[in-house]
């Protein structure tokens, strides 16, 4: 079965963008891991499906799918891409557009150089929303995971986050405490793992580990719940530029119950097809 595919990235956060609206496919998971394996495929962190909307009040709806092939429910940078990606395809023409992913609804906004804004939503605290095994909601929670007692932050911006403040990201045992976290047994879907390095109050640097994926470059969402995290901690303002591996990604929250806006670059990669 021939597939025709987009290669894009935004901040270095890479995907492979599929149209199943002019092409009638249906992957499994096993062709989600083929797509996604850097020496036998096309090489990606996830692989994104754009497919017609399911509620009247939405222009698409997309689906994320990790490398391993399991589903997740957000992703900031995938979404940019995505709304690159229908212009590019001459899907729509529209300068913004609501999609669907997950149970949620998604507000895109193509900006200059060729840069998107995304609403995220608001963020969600309460453990049954993120998912986590506590009882009550908290700023913080104590996790023990690599055989370390760790303070965390956790929230859900679509998908679950834990996020911990380090004094360095550079720190080489992030690694191996990064696996630990992501995959930790009180987060019963597992959980993007996030290292926040606070430069000052509008700066950060951060690291993600991804739950099925593993270290990505760039993490949208991730950046979200870090700059959520360290504004109720009173530690950063509402405007902040994120810096990851891969870029820059410039955030915006107003607290309490306020959307997330996530403004960054995207980019085309290459064009192909693949046979399945």
């Amino acid at each position: 079965m021939p597939v025709k595919f987009t290669k894009m990235h935004g901040a270095g956060n890479d995907f492979v963008m599929i149209d199943t609206i002019s092409q009638r496919i249906k992957l499994r998971p096993r062709d989600i891991r083929k797509i996604a394996d850097r020496r036998r495929g096309i090489g990606c962190d996830q692989v994104l499906l754009v497919e017609p909307p399911g509620q009247a009040n939405a222009d698409f709806r997309y689906r994320i799918f990790n490398a391993d092939g399991s589903e997740a429910g957000q992703c900031g940078n995938g979404a940019r891409c995505f709304a690159r990606f229908v212009r590019h395809r001459r899907l729509t023409h529209l300068q913004t557009m609501v999609v669907e992913a997950g149970n949620s609804l998604m507000t895109l906004t193509m900006r200059d150089n060729h840069e998107v804004e995304v609403d995220m939503g608001p963020p969600r605290f309460a453990p049954k929303d993120i998912p986590l095994h506590r009882e009550h909601e908290a700023l913080e929670y104590d996790l023990v995971a690599a055989g370390e007692q760790l303070r965390i932050g956790a929230l859900s911006m679509g998908n679950p986050h834990a996020i911990l403040r380090v004094d360095a990201i550079d720190d080489g045992s992030l690694e191996r405490l990064g696996e630990a976290i992501r995959s930790h047994e009180d987060f019963p879907e597992g959980n993007n793992a996030g290292f926040l390095e606070i430069v000052d109050r509008r700066n950060v640097r951060l690291r993600v580990f991804e739950r099925g994926v593993g270290e990505t470059e760039a993490c949208g969402s991730g950046a979200c719940a870090a700059v959520v995290y360290g504004q109720r901690m009173g530690w950063l303002d509402d405007r902040v530029t994120v810096e990851l591996t891969g870029g820059k990604l410039d955030i915006y929250w107003q607290g309490d119950n306020n959307s997330v806006l996530m403004t960054g670059p995207t980019a085309i990669s290459f064009e192909g097809t693949i046979r399945l």
